[in-house]
């Protein structure tokens, strides 16, 4: 998410770990999700300054903490971690 960029409600409680997103839908629907101390509605965005509960639980988005690794694979090697018939790995 952009900074202070609004997103989909749902899409947002799916990229905290909360439930997919037709999930997040059903429980927008039946009740289970405030926004601000409101009762959530199908539609509704948020932005990072938003307070979201779920059954009574704050949601918050963690920081991404991801790392990219590139790799210049060379010929004969597997992309994988590890192998069961002894091929050479990029871990090796």
């Amino acid at each position: 998410m952009a900074k202070n960029e609004p997103i989909r409600l749902q899409k947002f409680l799916s990229m905290c770990g909360v439930a997919s997103r037709r999930k997040a839908e059903e429980m927008i629907l039946n009740g289970s999700v405030r926004v601000n101390g409101k009762p959530a509605v199908l539609g509704d965005k948020v932005t990072p300054a938003d307070k979201v509960y779920v059954k009574g639980k704050r949601v918050v988005m963690q920081k991404a903490n991801n790392r990219y690794i590139m790799l210049n694979k060379p010929r004969g090697f597997i992309t994988t971690m590890s192998d069961e018939r002894g091929r050479k790995c990029v871990a090796e």
